[in-house]
């Protein structure tokens, strides 16, 4: 399936469409079947905010934000919903929630509190008092797995579900890169350093607007010492000896199972 992003239809509308429609912070999908193209037009006596995304395999795509769930519709929690999505229908969804995010956050400017306009051109909203556009935001975050021989080091934050373990990850600060990140994040997260960075891939992550670039890394020294009130728990795991990790539709398991295979090859991740 192959994405194609847009602010505006580029053509006449294709007479079904993805419809992203979200109330309460949930995705809306119909009881007893899979999201599918249906009419928009059977949403839009709902529609508080509605935009246009692209056109997916030529079918248009709109983000719908509605005043209630439509008979036959229920909400799901997002990261639900995206793991059941195969990975075009997840990449779109993720930018349905994450333009709807950007809309209600940004209604007034953030300069002179006016009440901001919606720009067609552009994915923006303007200010008509003095000018100040606003743009989707996007938080970039670095996520490292680092290893050793054939051993994962690997850390859980309180919020994990139970037992779930990962990569670890870290907000990029003002004035850093994300190499810098990765290495302060490290420090301060597990108290041990690395060497050999080596980009992995980049994810968007709806939750609620992170971009997430992720590395491998060699260890180079150090005792793991979890950092309190960030990591409830943090260790060496051999790769054959795995506690649980994230699903695939997260970059952090591609990026585990991607390096557990790499290991068991005799390869660096």
């Amino acid at each position: 399936m192959i994405f194609v992003p847009a602010v505006q239809p580029l053509a006449a509308a294709t007479p079904l469409a993805w419809c992203f429609a979200f109330f309460d912070g949930k995705l809306l999908l119909p009881d007893a079947r899979a999201l599918q193209p249906l009419a928009v037009q059977g949403f839009e006596h709902l529609a508080l905010a509605r935009h246009y995304l692209g056109r997916l395999d030529e079918v248009d795509c709109w983000a719908l934000h509605l005043s209630e769930a439509p008979a036959g519709w229920k909400g799901t929690a997002l990261r639900a919903a995206m793991l059941q999505f195969p990975d075009a229908l997840m990449g779109v969804a993720s930018r349905a929630a994450q333009v709807l995010e950007w809309d209600r956050a940004h209604r007034f400017c953030g300069v002179c509190g006016t009440p901001t306009e919606l720009q067609a051109h552009e994915r923006s909203r303007k200010c008509p008092a003095c000018g100040h556009s606003a743009y989707p935001r996007l938080s970039p975050a670095m996520m490292v797995l680092i290893w050793r021989g054939r051993e994962l080091l690997l850390a859980r934050s309180p919020h994990y579900a139970p037992g779930m373990f990962s990569a670890l990850a870290g907000f990029v600060e003002t004035g850093e890169s994300l190499e810098d990140c990765v290495h302060r994040e490290v420090a301060e997260e597990v108290g041990v350093t690395v060497s050999g960075l080596r980009y992995y891939g980049s994810q968007s992550w709806p939750f609620p607007h992170s971009l997430m670039v992720a590395y491998t890394a060699q260890w180079a020294g150090g005792e793991v010492m979890p950092q309190e009130d960030e990591i409830e728990a943090a260790g060496w795991f051999d790769i054959d000896a795995l506690p649980g990790i994230p699903p695939r539709f997260s970059i952090a398991g591609h990026l585990i199972r991607d390096s557990v295979e790499r290991l068991r090859n005799g390869l660096a991740p």
